[in-house]
């Protein structure tokens, strides 16, 4: 992305309002002594050296259904941007479900004919995600599954999972007020599986509804509001270390250089930085590297800064700059998916 759409833009007007008040409950007690330990000198910093665009966190959803959800979580998704579906009918899921098998199954016999409706070796499901969504005028989540046929002589052994992935949008107000009737506003779409079937699945997708998909990579400087967000957020059991992986440039060989952080570390330095509990801003997030990078350089002598940031990890989700990631906490599902859903709407318009 050449130009930063997502997080760096604050919601405006009674979006803006009404994220701020779910963003009330997130508010938490002032950091315990043991955070000032964290580079005190971090107080003397300006901010007004930076320019000041507000975003709002989302606060931990406990209402969210655990089973229906649990298939998100703890897997990589490839990330993909996708314009709005023209034409497409919650109604006629099974339809579109004996379409695309038998699409699927026409390309994998290299254009012979297929009948609808036939038996096939790929069982295609669709199903609507009713609380993968964020207002009222996000549409319902929809999640596409590819199954092999179990060969075996028992009709109640079960399929075998080959490939899933699901359209969402979290929060796509900007999107979803904009598009004309007969248009459904699904922009962000995760696959699971083999490349060749999420290419299937697309081109079925995009011949049948009229919409281009698009890989959404994930620019260093999200990388680094992510890792800010993340760690800002606070875990009731413990979590993993907060980590951040650097690829240096220029060099004949490849070098990687992994950065780890304690978790209880990062948020004490999250709370010395953020001004406003629940609300974060660009420049925070600037001050928040800039502390990793000074720290680090002072036991290393490395200038981070001048390497390239590829990957974020904690205990909420993981993000790599190919568009990968991993969600790792069910109640944070929301604020996550709502992040992803700026960045591809960002790469939409």
């Amino acid at each position: 992305m050449a130009a930063r759409r997502g997080p760096a833009r604050g919601p405006t007007g009674a979006r803006f309002e009404r994220r701020r008040r779910a963003a009330a409950a997130m508010a938490e007690e002032p950091p315990e002594d043991g955070a000032a330990r964290t580079l005190p000198s971090l107080r003397q910093l300006s901010r007004g050296l930076f320019n000041l665009i507000p975003s709002v966190l989302f606060p931990p959803q406990e209402n969210l259904d655990a089973q229906k959800t649990a298939f998100v979580l703890r897997k990589a998704w490839t990330l993909y941007s996708v314009t709005p579906l023209y034409g497409f009918r919650r109604g006629c899921l099974r339809d579109y479900a004996r379409l695309l098998s038998a699409f699927i199954a026409a390309e994998k016999q290299k254009g012979l004919a297929v009948e609808v409706g036939v038996e096939l070796d790929i069982k295609v499901a669709l199903s609507s995600l009713a609380d993968l969504r964020g207002s009222e005028l996000d549409q319902a989540g929809l999640l596409v599954q590819l199954s092999s046929r179990s060969r075996a002589s028992s009709r109640n052994s079960e399929d075998k999972l080959l490939w899933s992935g699901w359209f969402c949008s979290m929060f796509g107000d900007d999107l979803s007020e904009n598009v004309p009737e007969n248009f459904t506003c699904l922009p962000l779409f995760l696959t699971h599986g083999a490349e060749s079937y999420t290419a299937l699945v697309g081109s079925w997708f995009q011949k049948t509804f009229d919409c281009c998909f698009r890989r959404l990579a994930i620019s260093p400087l999200n990388l680094s509001w992510m890792v800010a967000m993340w760690a800002g957020y606070k875990l009731e059991r413990a979590a993993s270390a907060v980590e951040l992986v650097f690829s240096m440039p220029r060099l004949s060989h490849p070098l990687d250089i992994s950065y780890a952080i304690h978790p209880e570390d990062a948020k004490a330095l999250w709370d010395t930085v953020q001004k406003t509990p629940g609300e974060i801003t660009q420049g925070e997030v600037a001050i928040f590297m800039d502390c990793l990078y000074a720290h680090f350089h002072r036991h290393f002598k490395i200038h981070l800064s001048a390497a390239k940031l590829v990957k974020v990890s904690t205990g909420i989700a993981s993000a790599h700059c190919d568009g990968i990631v991993k969600i790792l906490h069910s109640q944070y599902l929301p604020g996550v998916l709502m992040l992803l859903t700026e960045l591809a709407i960002s790469q939409i318009q």
